[in-house]
Formats: structure tokens, C-alpha cells, sequence
């Protein structure tokens, strides 16, 4: 099976301090060792920056630049990272339209229509309650927790 591995999961990955690094690394190890690809979409890396490199006071990881582009490219080599393609905005579109979906769930419909182009079918994600709505629409893809791995 093929997975995207949501920020949620790499912010956890790049803080060893965060309560949920060791929930994080052992479901990635895991995944890894059943042979399963786990992948980034560049919406994941872009997302990453923006928490890593915000203030611990505004809910980020507290990171310079170059800690980030660090973090950022251990991912990258980790992690295939699914190409941007233009037929992406217009599934994102019709999920967006058709459920009705607005605010920051709009980033999260985009991975969604992102693994339904690229035939992901599980999205490893802290989040799973952002994406039970979303899940369903089109073929669909599984949310799992990483405490569930």
C-alpha cells in the first residue's frame, strides 16, 4: 500500500522533545519494515516550513531557516515526494465544491485529491479527525493514526 505521511507526522518527526516523536518514528519504522511506500506531497514540505519555522509561542517548532531546510531535505530523501500535476486543482475543485468545504480544510482536501491522483490509498496523519469528512469522497482513502500502526 502507498501512504502520505501528513505534516502532523513530520512536525512530530522533527521535534524529539514532542510527546508524540517516539509514536511518530516507531509507525514510520513500522510501516517501512511491512515494505509499505510512504510518501510526501510538496503541500506537506510547504506546511512543514511554515510550523517549523514559527515561534514556539505561536504553536511551532522554533526553528532557524537552516534547521527547517535541514529537517526538510532528511524528508525529502526519506520519503518519495508525489509530483504536482495539473490535474490536481480541478479534483480539488469538485471536492471542495461538492462538500461544501472551506476554511483550512482546504489544504487538507488538496492532499486528499492529491492521493487520489497519485493512487495513494492510506494518509498517515495525528489528524485523522481532519479528514473523516474528506475521506470518503471519490475512491476514497483510509486516515490512520499513527498510535494505531
Amino acid at each position: 500500500m502507498a501512504y502520505l505521511v501528513d505534516t502532523s507526522v513530520l512536525a512530530r518527526l522533527a521535534n524529539s522533545s514532542d510527546v508524540s516523536y517516539p509514536v511518530a518514528v516507531r509507525a514510520v519504522v513500522e510501516l517501512h519494515r511491512r515494505g509499505e511506500a510512504l510518501h510526501v506531497a510538496p503541500q506537506n514540505l510547504i506546511e512543514f516550513r511554515s510550523v517549523a519555522t514559527r515561534p514556539l509561542a505561536a504553536n511551532g517548532l522554533g526553528l532557524s531557516v537552516a534547521e527547517a531546510t535541514s529537517k526538510a531535505s532528511i524528508f525529502e530523501s526519506a520519503f518519495p515526494l508525489l509530483e504536482e500535476t495539473p490535474s490536481i486543482y480541478p479534483a480539488w475543485k469538485a471536492l471542495v465544491e461538492t462538500l461544501g468545504v472551506i476554511s483550512k480544510q482546504v489544504h487538507d482536501a488538496r492532499l486528499v485529491v492529491t492521493c487520489h491522483i497519485h493512487g495513494v490509498s492510506h494518509l498517515l496523519s495525528f489528524n485523522a479527525v481532519h479528514f473523516a469528512r474528506l475521506s470518503a469522497f471519490g475512491p476514497g482513502i483510509v486516515v490512520i493514526d499513527p498510535v494505531n500502526v
